[in-house]
This record gives structure tokens, C-alpha cells and sequence, in this order.
């Protein structure tokens, strides 16, 4: 009888705690089963070596300090190829040659997957930037190659370098001001401009509106958000406002171009030409926005800091710049802007190896970013260590980019230094593989 009583007490004294409080304990026994759970499970023969500790842990800083993180797991585990758990999920990280020959050319590693759960930064969705048919994401693979032929891109260089002036001019020409929050107020406006239309691009209240929800969905995005997209906290709530801000700004913008009948050269028009879904042209555009603004802002930002560190390298690129300008057909009392806009795509992409190399050595440096995959099966074995149907996959690129085996004195920047001979995905700053622009389009996301 006293057993039964207790029993009761306790029952009454849990419900009247409250749903809410009642939910955050279901929450917190259902974390405390899974990390029990993970703790308990043993390493298969075949199984790359568990990271030590529970799997809670693991969770924060992976997304905080992922490029440290990933560093201790080499190091605690003494192997090249290790795994942890994030709730139910198993993750396996790869590094060395071979692993990251089979991570790129595996066809079972799925990026759009892979890269679903462990950022979470895109907004979600269904349908438009998640869940969506093998058929709509070859689809927008096929309209991101359109967006990026030279007919496109020449007609796009003018518009893009006029943003530029227009915005640097607001900057002054004395004073203070933060050079890396204008810089990627600069890039968002031109990856606007890339993808979208000139019912966004030419409206700047607009532009810096679209910012404002892309940040809140970036800054939002914490591993309950991205682990735990059920729950609703306060940080999951806030994303799904902004997205569905997001949303609605992009509709709006496609409606008023199909009501308008007025034809522009851009990217929304060449999506409503080519006949596609409204849900493609929608989710097209804001998937890309983040892809393009986010990681593209950040090296920009170190590109600036390595050339005001090593003026050699800075003077070396405006000589480079002033020679295409001296062969162009501008006059030189245009604009630099327009002057800049007379110099053909073939120019920018032939006659500009100093240009390429800086930009591709502050990738190399500055940019530890991690690619994701899931293997969507059947089991894949990397360096005789099995990767599961329905396991998530990360490589570091800072495994291959931060080398001295293959990059002497690998954190110095040097744009000069000789590229590794005959090793294959030596350089994956613009991803790798047979699904090419996949890659790009998950490095400019921001992998890491």
C-alpha cells in the first residue's frame, strides 16, 4: 500500500508540473537513452575506431569548433579513419590519399543528404530545398552549369561591378568602419545579383532585409536545431519564421515578374524560360543564396587580409588588373567600374594567373571546410573500414591542403608555391569527384 501511494504522489506531482516541463524531461530522457545506448555499443572488427566519451559531448563542438574537433578525434583515437555518434546518427570521418580518392568518386556518398543534417544552415523547406526527387535536384544541377556558361557570366559583369560601386562609394573615402561586415554586405548583394532577379537585386532595403533572415538562419542553427528539428526552442522557431520570410520575399518576386511580362536578363528569367516547376525556381534561388554568400564573404574577407599583409602579392595583382585595363577599350576617364566592365570574360579567365593563384592559395589556407556525404548504400568499405548504408561521411579538406608532405610549410602564404605533381585531389578547394558542381556548390555552402 505505502508503494502504491508513492507511486501516485508521483504521478500526480508529474502532471501537475506542467506540459511544458513535462516535455523538456521527455526531451532530456530521450537523450539520456540514446547517449546510454551509444555508450554500450561495440566496435564491429571492421568498424573504424569509436571517438572515447559520450556522444552528447561530441554534439557541441562539432558544430562550434569543427575544425578542432575533428583534429582531437585523429588524435584520441591514434587512427586515420575514426566515428562518433550524434544522437542515432552514426558519422564517420575519413582522412589520407585513399579514403579521400573512394570519398570522392564513391557514387553511394550523397551530398544534398549528407550535407542536409550536419549544417542545417539552408533553409528547410520540403519539397523546395529538402526532400526533393533525384529528377529536381539533377534539375537544378543542370540549371546551376546554365547560370555559370560565359554567355551568362559576361552579361552578368557589368551588373556586378556597377553593385560594386555603388555600394564601396557609400563606404567614404575617410573614417572608420568594420572592412569584414561591408565586405560581406558587399558579397551577399552580388551572390543576390548572381541568382535571383532585379525585382530583389535592384531593391538594397530588400537585399539588406534578405541578409538580416539569412543570418538569423545561420547564427540560429544549433545542433538541437539541426538534431532535434522537432523541438521547438526558441532557435528553431526564429529559423522557421525567417524562412518562411524567406519564402515569401522569393514567391513575391517570381509573381511579379510573370504578372509584369517584362523580360530580364537574368537568372530568374532563364529559370522561368526553361519552363521549370515554380518549387524549382523558388528553391533554386534560396538554397544559392546561402551557398553563395556565406563561405564566398569569409574568403573574400581573408583574401583581404593576406594581401594587406603581403603587399608584394598586392602590388603584383593590380599591375595584372592595369595591364587588362591598358588593352581594353575603355578610356580612362570612364568609372573604374565601367572601365572595369569593357574587359571580356576570356580576359578575366586567361590573363589573370596572379588573380587565380592568390585566390586559390587563401582557399588552400583559410579555409578548413568539411566535406558531408551519406551513404545511401549498399555498404562501402574506405581503407578496409566499413561505412554502414545510411552513415554520414565527413573528409576534412585541411587533411590535404594543410599537408607539408604535399604543401611545404603548409599555414605560410605564398601564391607561389608549386602545385603537388601527379596526386590526385591534391587541391579540393572547389570540390572534386565525378559530381563537380555538386562540390562547388557545397564548398561555397561552407562546408566546416
Amino acid at each position: 500500500m505505502p508503494y502504491c501511494l508513492g507511486l501516485q504522489a508521483a504521478a500526480e506531482a508529474f502532471l501537475s508540473i506542467g506540459l511544458a516541463t513535462q516535455f523538456t524531461l521527455a526531451v532530456v530522457a530521450f537523450l539520456l537513452i540514446v547517449t546510454i545506448v551509444s555508450a554500450f555499443q561495440k566496435d564491429g572488427v571492421d568498424s573504424p575506431t569509436s571517438l572515447p566519451g559520450s556522444s552528447l559531448f561530441s554534439i557541441y563542438p562539432f558544430f562550434r569548433r569543427r575544425y578542432d574537433f575533428l583534429n582531437w578525434g585523429f588524435h584520441a583515437t591514434g587512427q586515420s579513419i575514426f566515428r562518433f555518434n550524434l544522437l542515432r546518427n552514426t558519422v564517420v570521418v575519413v582522412s589520407g590519399e585513399s579514403a579521400r580518392q573512394a570519398f570522392f568518386t564513391a557514387k553511394s556518398l550523397d551530398l544534398t543528404e549528407g550535407f542536409k543534417i550536419l549544417s542545417g544552415a539552408i533553409p528547410m523547406v520540403r519539397g523546395v530545398t529538402s526532400d526533393l526527387q533525384t529528377r529536381r535536384i539533377q534539375q537544378i544541377h543542370k540549371r546551376l552549369a546554365n547560370v555559370q556558361r560565359n554567355g551568362p557570366l559576361s552579361e552578368l559583369i557589368p551588373c556586378i561591378l556597377e553593385d560594386s560601386r555603388r555600394m564601396m562609394e557609400t563606404w567614404g573615402s575617410a573614417g572608420k568602419f568594420d572592412p569584414f561586415e561591408k565586405v560581406y554586405e558587399l558579397t551577399f548583394q552580388l551572390t543576390i545579383r548572381s541568382i535571383s532577379g532585379t525585382e530583389i537585386a535592384d531593391d538594397p532595403l530588400l537585399v539588406a532585409r534578405l541578409k538580416k533572415l539569412y543570418d538569423e538562419l545561420d547564427t540560429g542553427t544549433t545542433p538541437a536545431t539541426v538534431l532535434l528539428p522537432w523541438l521547438p526552442t526558441p532557435a528553431m522557431i526564429k529559423k522557421l519564421w525567417a524562412t518562411k520570410t524567406i519564402y515569401e520575399i522569393v514567391a513575391k518576386a517570381i509573381s511579379d515578374r510573370e504578372q509584369s511580362g517584362v523580360h530580364h536578363n537574368d537568372t530568374l528569367q532563364m529559370l522561368l524560360d526553361s519552363g521549370d516547376d515554380r518549387l524549382v525556381v523558388v528553391g533554386f534561388i534560396m538554397g544559392l543564396v546561402i551557398a553563395g554568400a556565406r563561405a564566398t564573404g569569409t574568403t573574400a574577407s581573408w583574401l583581404l587580409t593576406y594581401l594587406g599583409g603581403h603587399p608584394e602579392w598586392r602590388n603584383k595583382a593590380a599591375v595584372e588588373v592595369e595591364k587588362l585595363l591598358a588593352a581594353s577599350s575603355s578610356s580612362p576617364t570612364q568609372p573604374l567600374s565601367a572601365r572595369l566592365a569593357t574587359i571580356p570574360l576570356e580576359a578575366w579567365e586567361a590573363e589573370t594567373p596572379v588573380l587565380d593563384a592568390i585566390i586559390r592559395e587563401t582557399t588552400r589556407v583559410a579555409q578548413p571546410h568539411t566535406a558531408m556525404r551519406r551513404n545511401l548504400g549498399p555498404d562501402l568499405y574506405i581503407d578496409n573500414k566499413l561505412i554502414p548504408s545510411g552513415a554520414y561521411v565527413i573528409y576534412p579538406f585541411s587533411d590535404v591542403h594543410l599537408d607539408p608532405e604535399l604543401y611545404s610549410d603548409p599555414w605560410k602564404f605564398d601564391p607561389g608555391r608549386k602545385e603537388p605533381d601527379h596526386v590526385p585531389f591534391s587541391y579540393v578547394g572547389w570540390g572534386g569527384g565525378t559530381f563537380y558542381l555538386s562540390n562547388i556548390l557545397a564548398v561555397r555552402i561552407g562546408e566546416g
